[in-house]
């Protein structure tokens, strides 16, 4: 099978385009190489897939590129391509939200359709929900969008049903629950503090650290978006989540036993658009897509941990 995923350099990305190539398919990845963190580290992303005869990367962004051309042969599309982050999303910065979030999923759609792809997994978030008046949060709740970030994302997924309601392209979503594990963007919290407890220094912790998250490790993530291309049902949502709901206070601590280092916790004030709380029912997907997440929080955590030691492998 010919596959295209879309922000192919990424965290989630680069790890769901390794598995793909381990089973066979083509790949085709997309990035921008947005310069929200070092590009390096993107690029080192994709070392254990470059040499791969079976993959080719293609650098642009979506809202230029010519996507038909991209898009010829290509059977199932993995939309992961956005521009990340809840705090950076407010103030001017949001044309740029809604550019690459918004109308490069459009582009891409539009292109999907006319490309006549067979299945097309769009790469959404959890924070569509915002400050969820019940948990855990299922797929047929009010969705009340928390940051910009949040609103983006939500309106690519209202695209993503659109499409298929009117003109019949299968597109399947996804809701991903604060995903973690080697090669995790740098400003994400776990690999933040863990990479402080490598170097000895201080973390910043916004809010009182009582804050809940479903934390899902980023191998469960691509066992879902392999399985959601499979036999994901048209047109349906789906949540993704780890069933590791734990506050940030104990994610700290579980850091703290694997590392075997005291962190430095230096406390702030909660940030603008940040939730409460995250818990994920994936009764769906788990009835739906047969999609049960294999890893326990600390058993990722010590994956990840080895990972920014440079002695474990890059999944």
């Amino acid at each position: 099978m010919r596959c295209l995923v879309t922000g192919a350099a990424g965290f989630i990305g680069s790890h769901l385009v390794e598995r793909l190539l381990a089973q066979g398919h083509a790949v085709v990845g997309i990035d921008g190489f947005i310069e929200n963190y070092d590009l390096a580290l993107k690029r080192r992303n994709l070392n254990p897939s470059a040499a791969d005869s079976n993959f080719e990367l293609i650098e642009g962004l979506l809202e230029t590129l010519d996507l038909s051309a991209v898009l010829d042969g290509v059977e199932h599309v993995f939309h992961l391509a956005a521009l990340p982050g809840v705090r950076s999303s407010w103030g001017s910065s949001f044309e740029d939200y809604a550019a690459h979030n918004v109308y490069g999923s459009q582009r891409l759609l539009e292109a999907a359709l006319h490309a006549g792809v067979e299945r097309f997994v769009y790469a959404s978030s959890s924070s569509v929900y915002g400050d969820a008046a019940t948990l855990p949060m299922c797929e047929d709740a009010r969705e009340k969008p928390h940051s910009p970030y949040g609103v983006t994302k939500l309106a690519a997924e209202h695209l993503a049903r659109l499409y298929h309601r009117n003109y019949g392209l299968a597109t399947v979503s996804l809701r991903f629950f604060t995903v973690y594990g080697p090669r995790q963007r740098p400003d994400m919290a776990t690999q933040r503090f863990l990479t402080a407890a490598r170097d000895g220094t201080p973390i910043g912790l916004f809010g009182d650290g009582e804050q809940t998250r479903d934390f899902t490790f980023v191998a469960d993530t691509v066992t879902a978006l392999i399985r959601a291309a499979e036999r994901g049902r048209e047109g349906a949502v789906y949540n993704v989540g780890g069933g590791s709901t734990v506050t940030v206070n104990q994610l700290i601590e579980t850091i703290e036993e694997v590392s075997g280092s005291r962190l430095q916790v230096d406390r702030q004030g909660a940030q603008l658009g940040d939730v409460r709380d995250t818990c994920a029912d994936t009764t769906k997907a788990r009835a739906e897509l047969e999609f049960a997440p294999e890893t326990p929080l600390r058993e990722g955590i010590e994956r990840q941990w080895q990972h920014i030691l440079g002695a474990g492998p890059d999944r």
